[in-house]
């Protein structure tokens, strides 16, 4: 058998060659990736500004999951400048003061709506109507009683 050179130095491992086509996936498009996941992209617009498929990012989350937490960080960067900008500008502001209290304190500053449930209902009944109707809330009254009612749970 013939000795065929490998082009390496004597000693040192053989390269292979990985094979297959190169990726699309270089720091320059994590960088991209990164950028508008700052921005709070959604994947199909990052994609689409990186110049590469969902399926790639998807497999390249699929490889380094780490990632799937860094981009996960990165969208949370808008809603942090929001409420820095809100804070800073809350003293000059007093809607913005009182929109921020709305919305951290909502038993205490949100928007309250009171239901009257004690309106009549202008429906004139005779009185044996009016009879028959009693007759049958007194009727479920004293089923809900006996606490035989199990209400309509299914």
């Amino acid at each position: 058998m013939a000795y065929k050179p490998t082009g390496n130095k004597p000693g040192r491992p053989k390269k292979v060659h990985a094979g297959g086509r190169p990726t699309k996936m270089t720091k320059n498009v994590v960088a991209k990736l990164e950028e508008c996941y700052a921005l709070d992209c959604t994947d199909k617009e990052a994609c689409l500004l990186a110049d590469i498929s969902v399926d790639a990012l998807y497999k390249y989350q699929k490889k380094y999951p780490e990632f799937v937490k860094r981009k996960q960080q990165l969208k949370e960067t808008p809603v942090f400048i929001a409420r820095k900008t809100v804070v800073k500008n809350i003293k000059e502001d007093q809607n913005l003061a009182f929109k921020y209290l709305e919305r951290k304190r909502r038993d205490e500053f949100g928007p309250s709506e009171r239901i009257d449930h004690n309106v009549k209902v202008g429906i004139e009944l005779s009185e044996e109507e009016a009879g028959l109707a009693k007759e049958a809330v007194d009727y479920v009254r004293r089923f809900k009683k006996r606490n035989d009612f199990k209400g309509s749970k299914k």
